[in-house]
């Protein structure tokens, strides 16, 4: 089905996990760089935020919101120009296993093919996300 925003994709995937064990471990941003490497290869915890120093945009703080039993895995990414990105994530039941879906948004400014990656970054961590749940 094609969006019905352009602005806006929802990608995801299944994860034939409980949704409640694929929440704990996509919740903990300590876990990004195992399956998120859109944010770089490690994130420390500086001065009481989550810091990806090594990520392709340059230094960037990740900002999860607080646990919840609704699944809801939104996090903040704010770039080292100061923009913070809303990035809405979620991890739904379905039977025994759940889906992980994140919304991609495009930035003002931001043309067809940068969205397009954007997107395609997206599904590549989704994917991680599944092989490393999954084991």
């Amino acid at each position: 089905m094609e969006p019905t925003n352009p602005a806006s994709r929802h990608v995801s995937t299944h994860i034939d996990r409980p949704a409640g064990e694929v929440y704990a471990y996509a919740s903990n941003p300590a876990h990004l760089p195992e399956w998120a490497h859109g944010l770089g290869d490690s994130v420390d915890r500086v001065d009481g935020q989550w810091i990806a120093a090594s990520s392709p945009m340059g230094r960037v703080a990740v900002d999860f919101t607080r646990e919840n039993e609704f699944g809801v895995l939104d996090h903040d990414v704010t770039l080292p120009s100061g923009e913070t990105v809303h990035n809405p994530m979620r991890v739904i039941i379905d039977g025994a296993g759940c889906e992980v879906l994140f919304t991609i948004r495009r930035r003002p400014g931001m043309g067809e093919e940068e969205f397009r990656r954007d997107a395609e970054a997206v599904v590549a961590d989704l994917a991680r996300l599944k092989r490393v749940v999954e084991g």
